[in-house]
Order: structure tokens, then C-alpha cells, then sequence
């Protein structure tokens, strides 16, 4: 990943999670080193260029990642 230019992200929320995570969504929150709990969309993947993306918003668990690639599959059916 690292000589790759693009980068895909998912789209989250910039406003506190009001309501629990749908199917197609996962919440990030203060163990992934956001402010408060996010909402993020993983039913479609957004590809930027990794030189457009100037901060770094805290770092995702292992384990939410494996709920955040479980989740991307699931919403697209990939499995």
C-alpha cells in the first residue's frame, strides 16, 4: 500500500453517532482514537489520492478492522 498513489476510505460522519450502527455501518469511537462515537458507511469505498489526505484522525483497532472489512463485504455482497 505504501507505493500505491490512490487510497480507498470510507465515508463517516463528522457528527456524534446519535442512533446505533445500521447493517451497512460501523461506529468508531474513543478506542480508535476519535473525539466521540462515528458513524462510517461501508457499503461504499470512496478511492482518493493519498497525497489529498492531509490529517491523520486517530488509528482503527485491528479488531474493528476485521468488523470494518466484515461489514464492507457483507453491505456488498461479496460473501
Amino acid at each position: 500500500m505504501a507505493n500505491k498513489p490512490d487510497v480507498m476510505i470510507l465515508m463517516c460522519s463528522s457528527q456524534p453517532a446519535t442512533r446505533e450502527a445500521k447493517s451497512h455501518e460501523v461506529i468508531l469511537d474513543e478506542a480508535d482514537g476519535l473525539d466521540w462515537p462515528t458513524l462510517c458507511k461501508c457499503d461504499l469505498l470512496h478511492s482518493v489520492p493519498k497525497k489529498e489526505l492531509k490529517q491523520r484522525r486517530g488509528h482503527v483497532t485491528e479488531a474493528r478492522r476485521r468488523e470494518i472489512i466484515a461489514t464492507i463485504n457483507r453491505a456488498n455482497d461479496w460473501v
